[in-house]
Formats: structure tokens, C-alpha cells, sequence
């Protein structure tokens, strides 16, 4: 088990429920705007923050950029159903964006309409573990039963500000012309593409195939497909999740060489070699050992966090459903720490980063919960 999250979003509550029934432990997280999270695990242990941001490419960048601000995720992925592009890509099959074009910007002149395309590429990681997973093909047992078995498709995906159902309207010749290279089309991929982009975070978008968006598409069509080509994108982005956070458990032996002998640690940072007495997180000590600290009293700061909670409440810095809510969180990391289980740093770190996300206006209380993320967090 792992500190880190992915952070899973969705458009629809059809996509929604398709990937909440993957997880367990859920819990709710209400965003001190507003926002309401679920957070759970995957069934292999790895955490995930849910949440669904509506149809349209600005509703779901604010809300990825809010969710990336609140979790500091491993990555971002946005899960759900798409039209398939010059129906080349069978319904129930899972389309993983290479890049994500904003097919919408453009100048009207007088001689027509000039493309002004934004893209954003693909994460090179997530891409290359995508595809590995995809090769392996283990994703599809969580498949949707009732159709043959879906394959995965990797290619553009073209998200625009209106439902795409036609394939002989200006809109349809519009992308044809310019983006005659990608596979299938929505409305939200633009918009988580852009913030995690400014938000430094890596972001995959999984779609699955409910239209072929060529006037075909109706309710009927839609009752009978979404839930599935929904559940097929749910199990690919369940088992892409679960790699990236278990190969996330693993980032410090990608890029930290170590191999010790006696009590002397050779380390290689890319193209650096040192050897060093001892190491302790980043720090290094040459010759003599580094400084020891004695454990902290865990105890004692989760009392002085749930004082100054009390304090801020009685002065009326934080509102009391903030403060109940914090106490909820504050609840869950001592009781993590009890159960003395593998999982029990993690899940104490997850309740504490929600806590710090909960009471960040308050920067006295906010610095104590950072200081108990760290104390938890160097846990062995």
C-alpha cells in the first residue's frame, strides 16, 4: 500500500457508478467549497479520490485542477464513454488518448472558418503502461460479460463544447478536415488535459465506445451501450490505476541506485556517484552518521491537532460542519495507526492530507497536520 492516490474523474453518473463499485472503503470528502469526493481503495489496496465533474471541458478542468490541489494524485485519469471518429472503432472498445486535440479554436474569416487546435500530448509513462497493459490484455476479466471481449485502441481523441451525432453536418466536415486523425470524440477531455498541464500532474483519458456519432446515436443506443462501453472504460482505468500506484511504491529504487555494503551506501543519481555514511529521505551524511531523532509522540500531536481544532471552533476561525469534518479525518488516522497492519501508514496519511486540505485557511492548525503527514509518513 502505497501514500499516494489516483484521482478518477467522470461526466456521467453511468460512469460514475461503473467505476465506484470497483472501489471499497469508501468514504466521503466534501471540499471546503463544496465539492464532494468519495475516496476508497482499489481492490488490490491502492487509493482513489472520485468525483464527477458534469459535461463540458470547463466544468471538468476546474474541478480536476481543484481535485489535483486537494490530493496531490499520482495522476489524474478521466473515465467514461466517447463517440467513435470514421467508424473505425467497434462499440464496448476502450480508446486510450495519445494526445487530446480542443478542435474548437479557430478565426472566422471571410473566405471560411481557420483551425487554431491546442493538443496536449499524453504522459510518455502512462502511455508506455498503457500499452503494456493493453498487450497483456489481464484488464479485460473486469469487462463488461455481456459483449465479446474489448480490445484497447490508442490514438486523438477530439473533445469540443457539443454532443456530436452526425457525420455529414459542418461540424462533422469541420473534423474531418482538421483532425481527420482522431478516433473518437466528447466534451471533457480538453479541460482535464489543460489543468493538469498547469498543475504539473500527469493525466490519462480512457473512453469507451458508446456511438459511432454519425446520427445513429439514440436513447435506446444509449441505455444499451453506455453501461457497457462505461464498464469496459472502468476496468481498464481500475488496473492502470493499480499500476501506477504500485509502480509509484517503486519510484525510489527507478531513480535512486543503492547498494549497500557494511555501513557505507553507494548512491547513483543519473550520471553522479557518491558514497555516503548514512542516508536518511534526501539527506546525505559523508563519513560520520547522520543525526538520529527519537520517534515521535503520535499521540500527543493528533491531541495537539484536536485542540487547536476545538480553539479554532470556539473562535469561530473555522465553521463547525469544516471542524466536524476534520475531526472525522483526524479520527481515522489515530485509528489507523492502531490497527498496526501494513496498510495503516497509508491509510493515516490519506486522512491526514484530507484533514490538511480541509483546514488549509488556518495556517497554525495546517502546519501541525504537515508535521504529523511527515511524523506518520517516516513510520518504518
Amino acid at each position: 500500500m502505497t501514500d499516494d492516490m489516483v484521482v478518477i474523474l467522470t461526466a456521467l453518473n453511468v460512469e460514475y457508478e461503473a467505476v465506484r463499485r470497483r472501489l471499497v472503503d469508501l468514504r466521503t470528502h466534501i471540499h471546503v467549497r463544496g465539492t464532494r469526493f468519495e475516496v476508497g481503495n482499489l481492490a488490490a489496496g491502492g487509493g482513489v479520490a472520485l468525483a464527477l465533474t458534469g459535461k463540458g471541458n470547463h466544468s471538468a478542468a476546474v474541478l480536476a485542477e481543484r481535485a489535483i490541489e486537494e490530493f496531490e494524485p499520482v495522476a489524474v485519469l478521466f473515465v467514461g464513454v466517447a463517440g467513435a471518429l470514421w467508424d473505425a472503432t467497434p462499440l464496448g472498445d476502450v480508446v486510450v488518448a495519445t494526445h487530446v486535440y480542443a478542435y474548437h479554436g479557430g478565426t472566422s474569416e471571410d473566405d471560411g472558418l481557420k483551425a487554431r487546435p491546442r493538443a496536449w500530448e499524453a504522459d510518455h509513462g502512462i502511455g508506455q503502461l498503457a500499452s503494456h497493459i493493453a498487450r497483456t490484455g489481464h484488464w479485460a476479466e473486469e469487462a463488461d460479460p455481456g459483449t465479446r471481449l474489448p480490445s484497447v485502441h490508442f490514438g486523438p481523441i477530439a473533445a469540443g463544447e457539443v454532443v456530436q451525432n452526425s457525420g455529414i453536418s459542418a461540424e462533422a466536415e469541420w473534423i474531418r478536415q482538421h483532425y481527420n486523425d482522431a478516433v473518437a470524440i466528447e466534451m471533457e477531455s480538453a479541460g482535464v488535459a489543460q489543468a493538469g498541464h498547469l498543475a504539473g500532474s500527469p493525466v490519462a483519458i480512457v473512453r469507451g465506445i458508446s456511438d459511432h456519432a454519425d446520427g445513429t446515436k439514440n436513447t435506446d443506443d444509449d441505455g444499451r451501450w453506455q453501461p457497457r462501453a462505461a464498464n469496459n472504460a472502468a476496468a481498464f482505468a481500475n488496473r492502470l490505476a493499480d499500476e501506477l500506484i504500485g509502480e509509484q511504491e517503486h519510484s525510489t529504487m527507478r531513480h535512486r541506485d543503492t547498494d549497500r555494503t557494511g555501513d557505507v551506501t553507494s548512491i547513483a543519481y543519473g550520471n553522479v556517484g557518491i558514497q555516503a555514511r548514512d542516508v536518511s529521505n534526501s539527506s546525505v551524511w559523508m563519513g560520520t552518521p547522520g543525526p538520529t531523532s527519537p520517534t515521535p509522540d503520535l499521540a500527543a500531536q493528533l491531541a495537539a491537532v484536536r485542540e487547536e481544532l476545538a480553539r479554532a471552533r470556539s473562535s469561530g476561525r473555522l465553521d463547525s460542519p469544516t471542524c466536524d469534518a476534520a475531526q472525522d479525518e483526524l479520527d481515522l488516522a489515530g485509528k489507523a495507526l492502531e490497527e498496526n497492519t501494513p496498510d495503516a501508514k497509508s491509510k493515516s496519511v490519506l486522512a491526514l492530507k484530507r484533514l490538511r486540505g480541509l483546514i488549509d485557511e488556518s495556517a497554525e492548525i495546517a502546519a501541525k497536520v504537515a508535521a504529523l503527514i511527515t511524523a506518520v509518513s517516516g513510520l518504518s
